[in-house]
Formats: structure tokens, C-alpha cells, sequence
């Protein structure tokens, strides 16, 4: 489950929570903008905003949100002394935004419940949060806005989409828009992985790309192995007809990561095929370079451009000496993880 799952659902159950969610970072602070803490009522914390003499701060200050019910947003410098206890190098400055979420507010239970099926359902959005004027005021603004159009929260949409349409992508920041701040943050951008084979390696790899903040789907053209009971932590699992069709209804943009690991050489090839007539973020290949050579030939004699060929990341995986299933699954988690740092610059 995502964090926005959990929060929903402390929310759908009457619980009422601190979120604490650092805005901004300068010099080494361990978390980046848009990293999320909640707070409960018993002192117990769901996410992180970095551990620490940071984390713990905040834990106190929201003892004070939870009774005063208020938004503060407060800056945190962090010394030398305090990052040398969290394995940092030098000291930065942390500026958090720490609110009160009521359960008993609808609007708000509602909001955090769309989030999380925009996430589960894999969408593209932005989310926005307005940062008060003042140290304490009243709850903070918030919405997202989709690219399909649709949105949800209090900000004005026509405000969002002036916000959006500042927001470059990548990592989360601040836009100044009509004298008021806003953080925006992607919605999504973490990526799907879509695993084409449902063999040893996918069932070792597809829990490790969910751990790390993937959607997963696993698709195989066999129903003993593409079944829920081999894959239950991933989003989605589907059988296919065959691998001639394995990309069919599946919606691959520059947030998908697609990794071909079937179980011959000849599938391998068939979805590489399909693969590269896509803007997929990511494609790899598990096979030895003499099989990949035979691969890229047999599609270049079938027109593929030698271009498409050197997106491909073959052998997959980065090169840490991998031989069994665990290990390999590792290696391409990591490259995954990898590629999507890049993508998000």
C-alpha cells in the first residue's frame, strides 16, 4: 500500500492524524521536498521525513497541532553535531509544513481517498499544496490535477492548472502563482513496471519493484504461473493470450518501465519487438550478449532501427556478478531504480 492508502484508510476508520511534509531543503538534509510523516494520536509515525533530531521535533510539535488543531510551517536548521548523528556530512535547513487532518471532515477523508486511486490506478497528476502566508493558520489548501483534466480538493482548478503549467516535472518544488506559494509535486512519477514472464526471476522481482515504489504488472500467456497466488503483492496480474500480443491494451508511456523476461528466446524477442515501437522510459532484455546479437539481428532484418536497438538495456540488470534468481532480480531492481533517478533528474 502506498502512504496515501494508509492515510485513507486511518481516515476511513475515525482516526485523525498530524501530516508533516518538508517543503524545502537546503545543504544536506536527508530528505527532499514533498516527503511525508504522519503522526498519530499515540506519538506513533507512519512515512519519514528523515529520522533523526528532525523527525523527532516534529513528533513533538505535533502533539501541540493535535491539540491546538492549526497548520504551522517551521524551519529547522540542522548543525553539524545533529548531522553527524543521522550519517550526514554536514549540517542544512528544513523548512516543514505540519497540519492537522480531522477524520471527521469528509472533504478531507474524500480528498486523501482519491489520491490514493489516482496512485493505485496509476495516473499522472499533480498534487498541490498551498503553503501559509503566516507561521499558523487555518487547514492548508490542497488538490491535484490529472492529465486526463479531472481534479479534486480545495484549490481553484484554474489556479492548478496555472501551477502546472510552471512546474517543469521531476522532483517536487515551490511555484509562486497569484502572490501565494505552492508546493507541487508528480503524482505517479515512480513508474510502472511491467514484468513480461512470470517465471522464477519475475516472482523473486516483482515484490522487490513494489518495495521500491513501482506500480507492478506481471503478465504471462500461462494461468499456472500468472496467477495471484505466485504474485500477491503486485498490482496486477495477466494472462495473456499470447506473447504476439503481449502490449495490446496496456498503456506504455515515459513512465513505464518494461522488463522481458519470458521464457524462451523467441518470446523475448516478440515483445522486444512490440517494445520498441514505444516511448517506454525503459526496456531490458535478460540474456547473454551472444543472445542478444541473435535477437537484434533477426529484428533489424525485420526493420527494426539499429537507434530503438540501443535503448534496450541488455543484459539486463546492473553488473554485480548476479547468478541466482534472487540475485538477478536484485540487479535489475536496482537498475530500475536507477533509470527512474535519471528520468526524474
Amino acid at each position: 500500500m502506498s502512504f496515501f492508502n494508509d492515510i485513507a484508510k486511518l481516515l476511513s476508520e475515525g482516526e485523525s492524524l498530524v501530516l508533516a511534509t518538508i517543503l524545502s531543503r537546503q545543504g544536506s538534509a536527508p530528505r527532499a521536498a514533498g516527503s511525508r510523516m504522519a503522526v498519530r494520536s499515540d506519538g506513533s509515525i507512519l512515512g519519514t521525513i528523515g529520522g533523526g533530531v528532525l523527525e523527532a521535533s516534529v513528533q513533538q510539535l505535533a502533539a501541540e497541532v493535535f491539540r491546538d488543531r492549526r497548520t504551522l510551517a517551521r524551519e529547522y536548521t540542522l548543525t553539524v553535531e545533529d548531522a553527524s548523528r543521522m550519517d550526514m556530512t554536514c549540517g542544512g535547513q528544513v523548512r516543514v509544513l505540519v497540519h492537522f487532518v480531522d477524520a471527521s471532515d469528509r472533504a478531507q477523508s474524500r480528498f486523501y481517498r482519491d489520491v490514493a486511486a489516482l496512485l493505485d490506478a496509476g495516473r499522472r497528476a499533480v498534487l498541490v499544496t498551498g503553503i501559509p502566508a503566516d507561521r499558523e493558520s487555518g487547514p492548508p489548501e490542497q488538490g491535484f490535477l490529472a492529465k486526463d483534466g479531472s481534479h479534486a480538493g480545495t484549490i481553484d482548478p484554474a489556479v492548478m492548472r496555472e501551477v502546472a503549467g510552471r512546474f517543469s516535472g521531476g522532483r517536487p518544488g515551490e511555484i509562486r502563482c497569484d502572490e501565494r506559494d505552492f508546493l507541487v509535486e508528480p503524482l505517479c512519477d515512480k513508474g510502472s513496471v511491467f514484468i513480461f514472464g512470470a517465471g522464477h526471476i519475475s516472482r523473486e522481482l516483482a515484490p522487490l519493484a513494489k518495495l521500491v515504489g513501482f506500480r507492478t504488472v506481471v503478465l504471462d500467456d500461462r494461468h499456472e504461473f500468472a496467477s495471484r497466488a505466485r504474485f500477491p503483492s503486485a498490482d496486477s496480474v495477466l494472462v495473456i493470450d499470447s506473447f504476439e500480443k503481449a502490449l495490446a491494451g496496456l498503456i506504455i508511456d515515459e513512465d513505464s518501465f518494461l522488463v522481458i523476461v519470458t521464457r524462451g528466446h523467441a518470446h523475448d524477442k516478440t515483445v522486444l519487438g512490440q517494445s520498441l515501437a514505444t516511448n517506454a522510459c525503459y526496456i531490458g532484455m535478460i540474456g547473454s550478449r551472444r543472445k542478444r546479437d541473435a535477437i537484434y539481428e533477426a529484428l533489424i532484418g525485420e526493420g527494426a532501427a539499429r537507434a530503438d536497438l540501443d535503448r534496450v538495456h541488455c543484459p539486463i540488470g546492473l553488473d554485480i556478478g548476479a547468478e541466482t534468481p534472487e540475485e538477478i532480480a536484485l540487479c535489475i531492481a536496482a537498475e530500475l531504480v536507477q533509470a527512474r533517478a535519471r528520468k526524474n533528474g
